[in-house]
């Protein structure tokens, strides 16, 4: 078919803090040439066309994240943020450590360094991204939302650009009246930014090679929900992190609640998707957690807002893959760009886009997008403070395949010592999926009864789904890709009690009876609503769900998270 072909000098896929960072930082390193140049009487550098694609339907709609940010890369990035009207919710005004049991809670006398926030700021990711979409508007930079990057365009091992979903086709993949196909968006430089275990950077991770002689990347999956109290019981900047309880202590994660202000608490909980038990709940861990004497304290009297998740990628630096390849750079959440020991990605994705942008900079003064030329990024990010952050706590989470009691003073011992770890200086990681243990092996008497939600402090998945405000075009193809549903319905039944129905945190995966077969189950996919988090395609013990981009502006719309 005949298709739009839109020609940019660069462009970042995904509008989080990395792409419009490194779109900002493009458009201002440009600028301050061609004035430069100008003053010299040298050539400048022709208007640049930089363009961000993002899948949302508007910019911020499926941004989540914790979230305390370090300031510093939005500072180097912008810095008179805060008199243009950067949207902080608050400074953080106090810390606390908690390691809980099911009915107490132990208060740590010291906060541990890298969990000191003194000089962050407590921010909704959603509202942070939209003010910076505005920054690079102003710069002249597109910000193209509906626009799901859903195909990488290459030449051999060069990548030209990428190809966004065709729209208006039915559930049974027939055009309806309205199709519109999808463009071929070519560029110079893409760099990829689509967050964790992206659609794009899947598929070029496996054709390009670019984890190749790299630890594999393990996950959490963060679950998150914005509560209003009666005024003057939440604690403006209050900042909690907890660790245990309601998980086994062989479970990787923990909670946390960060105060807006006097009536607006977040609380969450982060899991982690390596965990021997199959029917590991995310979304479960925080209802629990919630009901928590320490926590349900803070929540009483008040009522959920919004709703969302999204994996997390924990593996550190030495699960960063190859971060470049002819015309492509990966940045922020899609490269890995996370400090699990300081529960941080904000600004680690900041700097990233704006290293990745410092790159393409000199790449398009000496007109060479190779594969050579763009090398220097990896320089650039270990030569930068973002690097010696991550090379820091680069065994942060391999502490963690002891159990939390093991990890403790081994992340304290790595904390003094620079990362590194009293077991060696580079632990091999693994690959969360190949942890999951059989059913019976974990729960011998079956599986453990679930939660039952009171509607008041503690709620099921649909109902959360709907706090998300979730949306889908129904009448479109399922963006779960299951490679086979027999699978579902005998083996993994069998094996691991279909994970699926737990890991998820918004009731996708369902199994239901066969009406073909007496006694049979079968999996039912429920696709309008999911909340892009990507769990399920982590998570999978037999790695056949394949999740890809949904109809363009489909999805979560997510409020203050």
């Amino acid at each position: 078919m005949e298709r739009e072909v839109l020609e940019f000098d660069v462009q970042f896929v995904g509008a989080g803090p990395a792409g419009l960072a490194g779109a900002i930082h493009l458009a201002n390193l440009a600028a301050k040439q061609r004035e430069t140049a100008a003053a010299a009487g040298a050539t400048p550098l022709p208007e640049l066309n930089i363009a961000v694609l993002e899948k949302s339907a508007e910019v911020g709609a499926h941004g989540i994240s914790g979230a305390v940010m370090d300031p510093r890369a939005l500072r180097e990035l912008l810095p008179d943020y805060a008199s243009q009207g950067c949207p902080i919710e608050s400074e953080v005004t106090g810390d606390d450590v908690y390691i809980l049991f099911e009915r107490s809670a132990f208060r740590l006398p010291l906060v541990p360094p890298a969990l000191q926030n003194h000089g962050n700021a407590v921010v909704s990711l959603g509202d942070l991204t939209r003010w910076l979409a505005k920054q690079a508007e102003d710069r002249g930079v597109l910000i193209a939302t509906e626009t799901p990057a859903q195909t990488p365009l290459l030449d051999g091992e060069r990548v030209l650009g990428v190809r966004s979903g065709d729209k208006g086709v039915d559930k049974h993949g027939q055009r309806k009246p309205a199709f519109q196909p999808g463009a071929d968006c070519l560029a110079k430089v893409t760099v990829l930014c689509e967050g964790p275990r992206g659609t794009l950077g899947k598929q070029l991770e496996e054709r390009l090679g670019l984890t190749r002689d790299r630890e594999p990347q393990v996950y959490a999956t963060g679950v998150k929900e914005l509560w209003e109290v009666p005024a003057g019981k939440a604690q403006k900047g209050r900042v909690l992190h907890t660790m245990n309880w309601p998980l086994p202590a062989s479970t990787f994660g923990g909670g946390f609640i960060y105060g807006l202000s006097d009536s607006l608490w977040y609380v969450g909980f982060v899991t982690g998707l390596d965990a021997r038990d199959p029917t590991s709940d995310p979304h479960g861990n925080l209802q629990r957690f919630k009901t928590h004497p320490l926590v349900s304290a803070l929540l009483e009297g008040g009522k959920p807002l919004s709703y969302g998740a999204k994996a997390i990628p924990e593996g550190g630096w030495y699960a960063i893959p190859r971060l470049y390849a002819d015309g492509l750079l990966l940045a922020g959440d899609t490269a890995g760009f996370l400090n699990g020991g300081r529960l941080k990605g904000i600004h680690l994705a900041i700097k990233s886009g704006m290293l990745a942008a410092e790159q393409v900079f000199d790449c398009l003064l000496a007109n060479d997008f190779s594969a050579a030329k763009l090398a220097g990024y990896e320089k650039r990010v270990a030569e930068s403070w973002a690097g010696a952050e991550l090379k820091g706590m680069r065994n942060f989470h391999q502490a963690f395949d002891g159990g939390l009691w093991a990890a403790l003073p081994r992340t304290g011992f790595q904390m003094i010592m620079g990362g590194l770890d009293p077991l060696g200086d580079h632990l091999k990681g693994h690959a969360g999926h190949e942890r999951m243990a059989k059913l019976r092996d974990v729960h011998p008497g079956g599986k453990p009864a679930p939660l039952k939600a009171d509607g008041k402090l503690t709620f099921d998945k649909l109902a959360d789904v709907y706090l998300s405000g979730t949306l889908h075009e129904e009448d479109q193809p399922v963006h779960l890709l299951v490679a086979d549903t027999s699978v579902c319905a005998t083996k993994c039944r069998e094996e691991y009690g279909n994970p699926c129905q737990h890991f998820c945190p918004a009731s996708v995966y369902e199994m239901v009876p066969d009406p073909a077969k007496e006694g049979a189950l079968k999996l039912q996919i429920n696709a309008s609503n999911c909340v892009h988090c990507k769990t399920c395609d982590i998570a999978d013990p037999y790695q056949i769900i394949t999740w890809v981009t949904p109809e363009g502006g489909g999805g979560p719309n997510y409020k203050r998270l």
